[in-house]
C-alpha cells in the first residue's frame, strides 16, 4: 500500500455475499476485473517507488482477489493475466528492484489439518505462478512463518519440514522464512531454515516479543550466512509496537531506539541489508525516516531511501 498515490490499492476486493449474489460466472468475471486494477495500481506504486530510490517493495497478496475461494478451486487467474504481470516484472528487472510476497496468515505448511496443509501449498504455488509469469525467478522470496504450535512445538515443526520437503522445488526456491512474535523465535526459525536450506528473515519487533535469551550480536551472522549464494542480500523488518496494550501491533512509524542499533550491530557482519518497514504509516514512513537519519552520527544518507551504516564501535 501507499499513502502518497492517491486511489491505488493494490488490494481491491469484493465480498463473500457478492459472490453468491452473482455466481461463480459473474464473479470470475469481476475477480480479473478487479486484479486488472490491483496491476494497474501496482505499477503506479512501483513508479512512485522509482522516483523516490526505493528499491525493496512487498507485492500484495491479493493481487488477484478471492483467487483461493473454493469457489475458484479449478479456475486459472493468472494466464488471462500474463501480459498485465509480465509488464510488472519487465519494470523491476529494468529497475532492479527487490520485489517479493509474504502469503498472508492462513498459508500454513504445518497444519495439523490436512485441507489446510494442501490448501497452503496450492498458495504457494500460486504465489510462484505469480512470480514466474513476471518472469522473475527464485531470488524473488515468498517470505512465511513456520505456523503454530498445536500443542506440540517439536511435531508442529517435523511436519512443517516434512510439507516443505513434499513442495515442488520451484516453489521451495523461492521460499523464505520468518521469525513470528508468539510461537516460533528467531532461533527455531532459523534451526528450521538451515534444515530446509532456505534463508531466514529476521523481524525485530518478532523478536522483541518472543524470544528465549537469545542475543542478536550471536545470531546475526548466522542469520546473514543463510543469504550467503542468494541474488539479494539478507532482508529484516523493523517495527514499533502500536501501544503498552496492543505491543504486537504495529505503530504509525518506527522509533529510532527500535532499529538503530541492530542496524549499526549488522554492519559489522554484513554489506548491505534490505530493511522493510512494517508501519501504519507505509512509505511516509519511511519519508519520514529519512529525514531523521542526517541527525544520526555513523549514518549517511545515500539517496532518498537508502543509507550507508558504520559499525558501531
Amino acid at each position: 500500500m501507499s499513502k502518497q498515490v492517491p486511489n491505488a490499492s493494490p488490494s481491491k476486493t469484493m465480498t463473500e455475499k457478492m459472490l453468491k449474489r452473482i455466481g461463480p460466472k459473474w464473479a470470475a468475471k469481476k475477480v480479473l476485473r478487479l486484479a486488472r486494477e490491483n496491476l494497474k495500481n501496482t505499477k503506479r506504486i512501483l513508479y512512485h517507488a522509482i522516483a523516490h530510490d526505493i528499491q525493496f517493495y512487498r507485492f500484495s497478496s491479493r493481487l488477484i482477489p478471492l483467487a483461493s475461494h473454493p469457489t475458484f478451486e479449478k479456475v486459472d487467474f493468472v494466464k488471462p493475466l500474463v501480459p498485465e504481470l509480465k509488464e510488472i516484472g519487465q519494470l523491476v528487472r529494468e529497475h532492479n528492484l527487490r520485489v517479493g510476497f509474504h502469503p498472508e496468515h492462513f498459508t500454513v505448511l504445518n497444519s495439523p489439518r490436512p485441507d489446510v496443509r494442501r490448501a497452503s501449498v496450492q498458495d504457494l504455488v500460486r504465489h510462484v505462478r505469480i512470480l514466474q509469469a513476471m518472469g522473475l525467478g527464485p531470488a524473488y522470496k515468498c517470505n512465511i512463518h513456520v505456523g503454530g504450535v498445536y500443542g506440540d512445538k517439536g511435531s508442529a515443526t517435523e511436519r512443517f519440514i516434512r510439507t516443505f520437503q513434499e513442495l515442488d522445488p520451484q516453489v521451495q526456491a523461492h521460499i523464505c522464512l520468518e521469525n513470528d512474535d508468539t510461537t516460533f523465535t528467531a532461533r527455531e526459525t532459523l534451526d528450521i531454515a538451515q534444515t530446509v536450506g532456505v534463508p531466514c528473515v529476521l523481524d525485530l519487533h518478532h523478536h522483541r516479543m518472543n524470544h528465549n535469551g537469545e542475543s542478536l550480536d550471536r545470531l546475526w551472522p548466522e542469520i546473514a550466512q543463510t543469504w550467503r549464494g542468494e541474488t539479494f542480500p539478507p532482508k529484516i523488518h523493523i517495527s514499533s509496537p502500536y501501544s503498552k496494550d496492543k505491543p504486537k501491533h504495529h505503530a504509525e512509524h518506527v522509533r529510532r531506539e527500535d532499529y538503530l542499533p541492530f542496524l549499526r550491530m549488522a554492519a559489522i557482519h554484513s554489506d548491505a541489508l534490505d530493511v522493510m518497514i512494517e508501519a501504519k504509516g507505509k512509505d511516509t514512513t519511511l519519508l519520514q525516516l529519512m529525514e531523521e537519519i542526517p541527525s544520526e552520527p555513523g549514518i549517511k544518507p545515500l539517496d532518498q531511501a537508502s543509507v550507508e551504516v558504520f559499525p558501531k564501535d
